[in-house]
């Protein structure tokens, strides 16, 4: 990884987490009709974050699931040789519920479009509201973050790399020179 730089560290992490969650409830209105979806793979972790804050913050739990994006991907056929298929795991109705879509970084939209994908086939929620870390530009479908983390304004040579604990071991954002 060619870091450029930290862009947030593990204490930013924490409250960046914590601002997300207080989002989420002030819009909301609370937990009432809440269930929280984390995309596979940093999103799920990223949920079950902000699903701990706002349990903290409420003294109730929401409904909390992870969603598997890889089937509705547009690129699914031409772009990923070999794709690692995870489990969509939903337990709960999505019919008449607020969505809170997680995910790690927007970047194209593309991704977030295949969730919604997957959501529509498991049902009609009333709304779909989409919660990220970072959100770095360069959109190709009409998609904007309902809460965003950070904005972080990126190159077409640069990534965003999110790091979690849960599977990385160490909390970071960094700003990274994209691959050759």
């Amino acid at each position: 990884m060619d870091i450029k730089a930290k862009i947030i560290d593990e204490e930013g992490l924490s409250r960046t987490v914590t601002r997300l969650a207080h989002e989420i409830l002030e819009k909301n209105k609370g937990l009432r009709n809440i269930v929280l979806l984390g995309m596979r793979t940093r999103g799920e972790f990223l949920a079950e974050r902000i699903k701990a804050k706002v349990a903290e913050i409420e003294k109730f739990e929401p409904s909390f699931g992870v969603i598997d994006v890889t089937l509705y991907r547009d690129d699914f056929r031409t772009r990923l040789k070999q794709p690692e298929i995870s489990v969509t795991n939903i337990t709960f109705d999505v019919n008449e519920k607020d969505i809170i879509l997680i995910d790690d970084v927007l970047y194209t939209g593309r991704t977030v479009r295949a969730a919604l994908d997957a959501v529509m086939d498991l049902g009609r929620p009333n709304t779909i509201q989409l919660c990220v870390l970072v959100d770095r530009g360069h959109r190709e479908l009409p998609i904007k973050a309902d809460f965003v983390g950070k904005n972080i304004p990126t190159s077409i040579n640069e990534e965003v790399r999110v790091r979690l604990k849960e599977i990385d071991g160490e909390d970071a954002v960094y700003l990274v020179n994209a691959p050759k």
